[in-house]
């Protein structure tokens, strides 16, 4: 079961999830297409054929951000990585602008658009910032200029070891690099781990702009939960790996008690999701 409060709703329901249930209608929320450039139906994935995520299912549209929220252990990054190419699915069909993409290999998934900011950065702290960038260059690739527009701090680092950079910077430069190739799917673990809110308040709103100017689908995962709602324009909750509550950013940010709910299992989050909306909420 997953409770799913679709936008607009004047309180939330919990209903059965399906394979491929995008909401009321083909077309998700804030979503500027009418088919999602990613579609993710009933994907289970683990490790060593062990399932650590089951039945998990999400769409996000060119154009949209969607969150991925959750305690840690959920499956989120496992989720990312599966996607991504970086594991196999055991199950579940994945497809990128409509093509089934379960399988293929992570650099031919570049290749085709599809970018991931990793938890662990993986930078070369060895080179520059400036020459981590260039290795991220191809044909179509932004310039170090358009990148510093969107990240105008990164500036000053570029002919520093990234080795040497803050924790935030690091974070930027990671962040840089997967945007030199233009990517149509960002998919962004993590950013805000180990930075002061400082710094991830400069950081975030960063992955709205991306959407809204390059036309990027963008899928994040984030452990500060209120900022992400502020950015997203929906949201997906896992627990033990499961999707256990969806919906609208505004929605569940009106509904704290549903989200705090869900962070607690599947059953508290039906239970919440039967009970109208308090005061505080709304």
């Amino acid at each position: 079961m997953s409770a799913s409060m679709p936008e607009a709703a004047g309180s939330a329901t919990a209903r059965p999830r399906t394979s491929n249930d995008p909401g009321a209608s083909g077309k998700q929320p804030g979503s500027t297409t009418s088919r999602p450039l990613l579609e993710v139906n009933a994907l289970t994935a683990g490790y060593l054929g062990i399932p650590a995520v089951r039945d998990v299912s999400l769409q996000v549209g060119a154009g949209e951000v969607v969150a991925l929220l959750g305690p840690n252990g959920a499956g989120k990054t496992t989720t990312l990585s599966t996607v991504a190419g970086l594991m196999k699915p055991i199950d579940g069909d994945i497809r990128f602008d409509g093509n089934p993409i379960g399988g293929r290999a992570p650099e031919r998934l570049a290749r085709e658009g599809m970018t991931l900011v990793p938890e662990d950065r993986a930078l070369f702290f060895d080179l520059t910032a400036r020459e981590n960038l260039r290795l991220a260059k191809r044909g179509d690739s932004m310039e170090v200029r358009e990148i510093i527009e969107m990240l105008p701090e990164l500036e000053k680092c570029l002919d520093r070891r990234a080795g040497v950079l803050s924790g935030g910077e690091q974070q930027m430069l990671t962040l840089a690099r997967g945007l030199m190739c233009r990517p149509r799917l960002l998919m962004v673990d993590e950013m805000s781990l180990g930075l002061a809110p400082v710094i991830v308040e400069r950081l975030m709103p960063v992955l709205r702009r991306v959407a809204d100017e390059l036309g990027t689908a963008v899928l994040f995962v984030e452990q500060h939960v209120q900022q992400a709602l502020e950015l997203a324009e929906r949201a997906y909750v896992m627990v033990n790996g499961e999707i256990v509550l969806q919906g609208s950013a505004g929605e569940l940010r009106r509904r704290r008690d549903l989200l705090e709910a869900s962070y607690l299992g599947e059953r508290a989050a039906e239970e919440a999701a039967a009970q109208p909306p308090s005061k505080e909420g709304l």
